[in-house]
């Protein structure tokens, strides 16, 4: 049997770093030896089986990763995960972003915000052949890319057929290689319980991506299904599922030096990136991005400074802005002092000349290394021209315009729509709509459009959206009192504000749209046509690019497995382990020595009473007593309360679970450094390192705090 490019890049390596590599399971054989060498104590053949223990026991939720705790279907992950739920279940009179919230029985569960999933991955297979058939692999442009998608809709339609599951077919490579991802799909998903902020995000975003960092970043979710135990929308008839497997809690807390495996869905990294891609990513993207960001939180802060139910409604937002525009900004610093491009040019130069220097690879790869750099220039080019207009745009409208989209789609048979506006799609869809309900204020993203609209209304008139301009009824050039007036127009002209008329939407014909007065869904319609064709050019150049990025990458492998290195693939969202050990680091960003673990101890001296610092009174008056039980860890005489290990992670590791040799739970995933967090794009073995929540800590809490006595009972931690 052929052999996968992704055993051959494994299996060329002899001198990987054990620590560095997010490892699909299939992949965990080939480094066997590295596991055990490392102090692995499970067979690693175990991590392999997807429906066993413990990878059975992993899910996602779609952006965040998480774990099965209890056989009742009780999922652990992140605070900064549950969030969004916990902020929709808030009000001014009822702050549980504040206050924290414990579900003592089932039935005090609340509903997890609208479109909330536990996906759990039952199966993965190489499916390469079936998407690039020899037929695909004649094409080029659109009709390459309707093609390929033509062949993962019918994958996915096959898979799909067994009720209640979620498949997808996930490009690894550059579209090297294409793997079916097929996960249990848990609709029913109910938020458990969640410490006060004071806790879950203490030290807010002035601590975010730092060390010394004591934050007790953990939440509870639970996934209930049909009595019949299929996947089921809500109902008070639901039960808890009973998961095949779930992970049990660490008697033995961990120290410094000791293995350490994560195992969740990193969303995506960027290793193999072209110099070119790395250059205007660093030089232009990022900054605009922080720009933007920064721009973003000003405004929201301003408009709802006034109104908590207002600012509850964009907490969510708001974290996930600061989140991200700390990271960047912290890749964008690390990058300045570095000499990264350089090397990544060098090593883009060396592949160049080993693919000249034989005729046959010559032939093979050259004239495709050569293209994917013009192609890359042309999408970048497209990216800066559309960038104030993709942040400008009202949220109503994008709303009507996908479900005006979803009412064309709906015309064609199923199998012929556009992927993202099949029958499998409509759930999602509604969920987005139903989300606005807690997420939206007009007076805040008419703000946001204004402020963004007016930079997009400043370039020349040739960079901007003949369509998007008319039915806006905006000028280039025109003044900001001007554009105030338009949008002022456009909101007071639709009804889309309303829940029910938005809901209503859902479903309509073509013919309803066209006949409708309402500002947003007129626009939407205007557009329409002129979209269309824009995403057909689109098409064209990702089937290109798909093409020979791919052929790059084949390159690529070719050329490191001569040199003995291995090449895994970037993170893509697919189920990924990374493993190495507790550790902390002789140097620190602020010249000082970094300890493994930190404690209640630095809680208690960082808190001020007010803002990120604000922990709980009944918490600190628990340190002050010294009422820590059987959680203090006899090395620091004190409850730990994080650790830095040695782990590769990214963005959708967030909750992921924190297992030791045995396959125990000891923590939870949650952050990284914020000198390391480059690490995405250029990884440093000797300077990564993430942060995970200590299991002592999040159990001493529900226990002396939160009083979460049933669930840590549910848990077997009493």
């Amino acid at each position: 049997m052929k052999k996968s490019l992704l055993a051959l890049a494994i299996l060329s390596t002899a001198s990987a770093y054990a620590d560095e590599g997010m490892w699909m399971p299939q992949q965990l054989p080939q480094v066997a030896k590295q596991l055990k060498a490392a102090g692995l104590k499970l067979d690693p053949s175990t991590l392999t089986k997807l429906t066993e223990f413990p990878m059975s026991a992993i899910v996602s939720l779609g952006g965040c990763s998480a774990s099965f705790v209890s056989p009742q279907g009780l999922v652990v992950t992140n605070h900064h995960c549950v969030y969004n739920s916990v902020a929709q279940n808030s009000r001014p009179e009822r702050d549980l972003l504040a206050n924290g919230f414990v579900a003592h029985n089932l039935g005090e569960e609340l509903p997890a915000a609208p479109g909330s999933r536990v996906y759990v991955t039952k199966e993965v297979l190489n499916v390469t052949d079936k998407i690039i058939t020899p037929e695909v692999a004649k094409l080029t442009g659109k009709a390459r890319s309707d093609a390929i998608e033509k062949n993962q809709k019918t994958l996915v339609a096959a898979c799909e057929k067994d009720e209640g599951h979620r498949c997808t077919v996930s490009s690894f490579y550059g579209g090297l290689e294409f793997y079916q991802i097929k996960q249990l799909e848990i609709r029913d998903v109910r938020l458990v319980h969640a410490p006060p902020a004071g806790v879950g995000k203490f030290g807010g975003d002035t601590d975010n991506w730092m060390w010394p960092r004591h934050t007790g970043d953990y939440g509870f979710y639970r996934a209930y299904v049909s009595k019949d135990g299929k996947a089921a929308d809500y109902s008070k008839d639901n039960v808890p599922y009973q998961s095949k497997s779930f992970l049990k809690l660490a008697k033995e807390g961990v120290k410094e030096g000791d293995f350490v495996m994560v195992l969740g869905y990193p969303g995506r990294t960027n290793r193999h990136r072209l110099p070119s891609e790395v250059a205007f990513t660093f030089d232009w993207n990022y900054p605009a991005f922080v720009q933007a960001s920064a721009d973003n939180l000003a405004i929201i802060d301003r408009e709802t400074k006034d109104n908590k139910d207002s600012a509850l409604k964009y907490a969510g937002q708001v974290a996930s802005i600061n989140n991200y525009y700390k990271n960047r900004q912290g890749m964008i610093d690390s990058y300045a002092g570095s000499d990264f491009l350089k090397r990544k040019t060098a090593q883009h130069e060396e592949l160049k000349a080993w693919v000249n220097a034989d005729a046959r690879r010559k032939a093979e790869f050259a004239a495709d290394i050569e293209k994917v750099e013009h192609l890359i220039t042309e999408r970048d080019a497209k990216v800066k021209k559309e960038f104030n207009l993709s942040y400008g745009q009202p949220r109503l409208l994008n709303t009507a315009r996908t479900l005006y989209r979803l009412a064309n789609e709906s015309q064609k048979p199923n199998v012929d729509r556009k992927a993202g506006y099949q029958e499998r799609d409509l759930p999602r869809i509604k969920s987005s709509v139903a989300n606005l309900v807690r997420t939206y204020d007009p007076k805040v993203d008419k703000a946001l459009a204004s402020h963004h609209l007016k930079a997009y209304l400043a370039q020349p008139a040739a960079e901007q959206d003949a369509a998007f301009n008319a039915a806006l009824g905006l000028k280039p050039g025109m003044s900001e009192a001007e554009l105030s007036a338009a949008l002022d127009k456009l909101y007071a002209g639709s009804k889309m504000g309303d829940a029910a008329v938005r809901d209503a939407w859902v479903g309509k014909s073509v013919a309803d749209f066209k006949a409708s007065d309402d500002a947003f869904i007129k626009a939407a319609v205007a557009m329409y046509d002129a979209a269309m064709k824009e995403e057909a050019e689109e098409e064209e150049l990702s089937g290109k690019l798909q093409q020979a990025y791919g052929n790059y990458m084949k390159a690529k492998i070719a050329f490191m497995k001569t040199k003995g290195q291995a090449v895994y693939p970037d993170a893509n969202s697919t189920l990924r382990v990374t493993f190495g050990k507790i550790a902390g680091r002789p140097w620190g960003a602020d010249g000082t020595t970094w300890t493994a673990f930190t404690t209640v101890k630095g809680v208690a001296a960082k808190a001020t009473g007010t803002g990120e610092f604000n922990a709980p009174k009944a918490q600190l008056d628990a340190i002050k007593a010294k009422d820590f039980g059987k959680y203090v860890d006899p090395k620091l005489g004190t409850v730990p309360v994080n650790f830095l290990a040695t782990l590769d992670i990214t963005g959708g590791n967030s909750g992921s679970a924190a297992l030791n040799a045995k396959g125990e739970l000891v923590g939870l995933a949650f952050d990284g450094t914020l000198d390391s967090i480059i690490s995405d794009w250029d990884f440093n073995n000797a300077n990564t390192r993430d942060i995970q929540v200590d299991l002592r800590y999040m159990l001493w809490n529900m226990k002396h705090i939160d009083k979460a006595d049933n669930l840590l009972k549910e848990m077997g931690a009493e």
